[in-house]
């Protein structure tokens, strides 16, 4: 499903092109069978002619969420210190290329849903990818949507050259009054695009984990729905959930 544009605003670094992150059709064959492109230590084995090993991404999004929460109320050289991707990977911020590109868009069937919103109601599209820069594949690809009527509250977050922000979106949110109460994770294993086979360096027949993302504020509002597609072979999610205890 294609999400109709309104109007472009503007990239930061690079482009992404005709990635899709919620299609989960196949755009190509797929052997029966998905071979482990993997080491015996379960790393990410380089490709042959290529010494250097993928970066592995291990994200504990129970932590990791909350980490982002922390870091909202940290002074601005705090939220600088460590981004994300380095929090995800172990790697410094100078081995790494951020790329963001930022458009309008009219809320199709599916985010308006997501989002809790009319049909065609205008939102706020950013996506970022971020790369080693000893290795050209992206470790992810997100899309993340935002109502652009709330967006537009800071005129700073329609200008895809104040990213990255420190402090991610949740501090974005931050400085429009919101706080998240909670996120949701929706995960599927699925065949990647040939997009997203090309910029995430994938082998035939490596999948992709694709994380629909859903941030609920205070007040119980949808506040942003995000698609990232994450490499099948390198990528480890991990998760806790609390359980209530029983009355005796």
């Amino acid at each position: 499903m294609k999400h109709a544009h309104s109007g472009r605003i503007g990239a930061r670094t690079g482009s992404v092109g005709r990635v899709i992150a919620h299609d989960r059709r196949p755009r190509h064959p797929q052997p029966a069978e998905v071979p482990v492109n993997a080491s015996p230590t379960g790393d990410p084995a380089p490709r042959d002619g290529d010494p250097t090993p993928r970066p592995r991404v291990r994200r504990d999004n129970t932590e990791r969420y909350q980490w982002e929460k922390d870091r909202v109320l940290l002074d601005e050289a705090g939220r600088r210190e460590t981004g994300g991707t380095e929090h995800d990977t172990g790697l410094e911020t100078a081995d790494l290329r951020f790329h963001s590109e930022y458009d309008r868009i009219a809320a199709d069937e599916d985010l308006a849903a997501a989002l809790g919103l009319r049909t065609g109601t205008p939102l706020l599209r950013r996506i970022y990818w971020t790369s080693s820069r000893q290795r050209g594949a992206a470790l992810s690809v997100s899309h993340s949507y935002l109502p652009y009527e709330l967006a537009a509250t800071n005129p700073a977050l329609l200008d895809p050259a104040n990213e990255p922000w420190p402090g991610g979106t949740q501090h974005q949110l931050f400085t429009l009054g919101i706080e998240l109460d909670r996120i949701v994770d929706e995960v599927r294993a699925r065949p990647p695009s040939r997009d997203e086979a090309d910029l995430l360096d994938l082998a035939p027949g490596d999948p992709v984990l694709a994380v629909r993302k859903t941030s609920i504020d205070t007040d119980g509002r949808v506040v942003e729905v995000a698609d990232v597609v994450f490499a099948g072979d390198r990528t480890e999610l991990a998760y806790s959930t609390p359980l209530e205890r029983w009355q005796r």
